[in-house]
This record gives structure tokens, C-alpha cells and sequence, in this order.
């Protein structure tokens, strides 16, 4: 028994250590905003905590498959294994208290950040200094720049523009059925719901354009139709100066009679 132990143990020790590595490497789409860079460094987080667990579970079942396994059919079960030693003990104290700062870090301290509170405006909300009405509808986008009177759609081949270093409230509905706003380089998404009116806010802290990385995108990630795959919208993210002389371009072009 202390034979499979060991191997065992050198099994796990060997399988985490690759996992622990691997976690380290970048292999995550851009990091766009402030709210990506929570979310990455929650999920390293989970990952990191994670790793021994899920590793000794591959240790254990590949080793009990490659040195236990039986040819033909077994004519008996083995012998029973009672939990009762230090081990077993020491195990459910381990996987507890990961449970533990689980829910305190990132569930109750980094999570909370990035969720809604109870007024319904979410983190940074009350900062904003943008603000976008987009709506949902089979099988397109249709963003409102409140305070410019500014509309956008993908019907029109136009992209969402938005300013760096700058807070975003999007105010996100539905016209038919439901929908899910989702930008990967932000890492956020939110549900447009038909008759009510949900709540996500952004800072993006990197240029890009959908033309160099697909990441910058606004894309529907709820199936809503038969061209739900369709349903995305090109994201930019510009300079202020820059946002400023675009938005009034479109401000312009979109008067009556232009």
C-alpha cells in the first residue's frame, strides 16, 4: 500500500507542477479594460487554487486504472477502504478552507466588484462618463449615445466607438427576445432582456479595432435565432480627441435632411 501511495503522490507532484506552469502562461484573448484585468486575475486565482485539487483527481483515477486494472472479468470486488486516517482528515481540511477563501476571495471581495449592487448600476456606474442605450433585436445591435443623440447600427456598417480611460454605462434591452451583450477584450456581458432594462460598466484601457483583433467586438452570446452567430458589432476604442471629432461627425451626418 505505501508503494501506491508514494507513486501516487510523485504522480500528483509531477501533475501539478505542469499545471501550476501552465497556468502562468498567457493565453487569454487581449485585455481591453480595467474589468478584464479583474476578471483574469480572479480566474489565475481559481486556477492556482484549483490546480492540486483537480491534479490529485487525475492522480488517483490514473493510477488506480494502470495499476489495479484487472484482464477479463473480475470475479470479486476489492478489498473496501475505510477513510478514517490522518489523510482523509488532513484532505477535508485542505479542500474546506479553499472552499472558505473561495467565497471571501474573489466570491464576496472581487466578484462583488464587478456585479451590480442594488440600485441596479453596477460597479463604477456612478462614475460614468458615457452613457449608451443599446438594444437588441434579431438579428442586429442598435447603440444610442444618450447625451450626443448619436444611433448606430450594424445595419448601417457603422462600428461602437469608444473613448480610452474613459467609464461606460451601457443601459441594455431588448426589442424581441433575449440577447447577451458580450465584449471578450472587456470580459463582461449582460443579458438584454425584453420590458426591462439591465445595467454593465466598462473603462477600456487599450487602442484596438476589430479590423486588428477580433476580441474588440460587441457579439450576442445567448441564441436568440437563426442568426444569432451573425450578431455581432465591430468595437474601436480611440484616443479622447479622437472619440470627440467622430461623435460629432455622426452628430452632423445623422441631422435632419443630411
Amino acid at each position: 500500500m505505501r508503494r501506491h501511495l508514494v507513486a501516487t503522490g510523485i504522480l500528483w507532484a509531477v501533475l501539478t507542477a505542469i499545471g501550476e506552469a501552465l497556468s502562468f502562461l498567457n493565453l487569454y484573448p487581449t485585455v481591453g479594460s480595467a474589468e478584464a484585468e479583474d476578471f483574469d486575475r480572479i480566474f489565475r486565482t481559481l486556477l492556482f487554487m484549483g490546480m492540486p485539487v483537480f491534479c490529485f483527481v487525475l492522480a488517483v483515477l490514473f493510477y488506480s486504472f494502470v495499476g489495479f486494472r484487472t484482464r477479463g472479468t473480475p470475479t470479486e470486488d476489492g478489498p473496501p477502504t475505510r477513510g478514517t486516517g490522518a489523510f482523509p482528515k488532513a484532505w477535508l481540511a485542505v479542500t474546506g478552507s479553499l472552499a472558505v477563501i473561495t467565497m471571501i476571495y474573489p466570491g464576496l471581495i472581487g466578484l462583488s466588484r464587478l456585479q451590480p449592487d442594488l440600485s441596479g448600476y453596477g460597479w463604477g456606474a456612478q462614475d460614468a462618463q458615457l452613457v449608451i442605450k443599446v438594444t437588441g433585436l434579431q438579428w442586429t445591435w442598435r447603440m444610442e449615445y444618450v447625451d450626443a443623440g448619436v444611433t448606430v447600427t450594424t445595419t448601417q456598417g457603422k462600428e461602437l466607438v469608444l473613448p480610452i480611460d474613459t467609464t461606460v454605462k451601457f443601459e441594455v434591452n431588448s426589442a424581441d427576445v433575449v440577447h447577451s451583450l458580450w465584449i471578450p477584450a472587456f470580459r463582461m456581458r449582460i443579458d438584454a432582456m425584453p420590458g426591462r432594462t439591465t445595467h454593465m460598466t466598462v473603462k477600456p484601457t487599450e487602442l484596438g479595432s476589430f479590423e486588428d483583433d477580433d476580441a474588440f467586438r460587441v457579439q450576442c452570446s445567448a441564441l436568440c435565432g437563426m442568426d444569432h452567430a451573425l450578431m455581432r458589432f465591430p468595437v474601436r476604442v480611440v484616443s479622447r480627441s479622437d472619440f470627440d471629432t467622430w461623435l460629432a461627425d455622426q452628430k452632423q451626418a445623422q441631422q435632419p435632411g443630411k
